[in-house]
């Protein structure tokens, strides 16, 4: 018994600080990450140019404030594994956009939602949401990829995908 107590433990103490490493080194990625959004948000606009609107193409200024469209509804994922669903990712997401477009986003709702969920499942289906999906490593290629499935039907003003909640249900 005591020889397996020999060896079991330093194992459990290696898996334990190999799990707390990694734990940190995520932390310390999202803090370092935070601190780049907030440097870019501190930085002030050039002075010839002003911070609220920008010349379209027929050189009248439009509106650039930041506005976000939000769905009314969460997004139901299933994740099946073996011909079996075990567990259910449920997201909550909105987009990022300017004002003036919100009427119009209001207006694609339903094929945003359906290119969406369809990038949806398909990072299921590939693991995104296998073991540890909340860190940043796995949240951001998730967002590229659903950024990169909106920006069509949005006219290519989506400016990104925000993922306001985010929860596994079941197995």
């Amino acid at each position: 018994m005591k020889k397996i107590l020999t060896l079991v433990l330093p194992l459990i103490a290696l898996l334990g600080g190999a799990f707390a490493g990694d734990m940190l080194r995520s932390d310390a990625a999202t803090k370092s990450a935070d601190h780049a959004d907030d440097a870019a948000h501190a930085e002030s606009p050039p002075k010839d140019k002003p911070a609220d609107h920008a010349k379209d193409d027929h050189g009248e200024a439009a509106k650039t404030a930041a506005a976000v469209f939000s769905f009314p509804g969460q997004f139901f994922v299933p994740l099946a594994r073996n011909g079996d669903m075990g567990a259910m990712m449920i997201l909550t997401l909105s987009l990022e956009t300017t004002e003036d477009q919100l009427q119009m986003l209001q207006t694609r709702e339903h094929r945003l939602r359906d290119a969406l969920l369809r990038q949806l499942l398909i990072a299921a289906n590939t693991g995104a949401f296998d073991g540890n999906y909340t860190t940043e490593a796995r949240l951001l290629p998730l967002r590229e990829s659903l950024l990169t499935a909106a920006a069509p039907i949005g006219d290519d003003k989506i400016s990104a995908v925000l993922i306001e909640a985010i929860a596994r249900q079941g197995g």
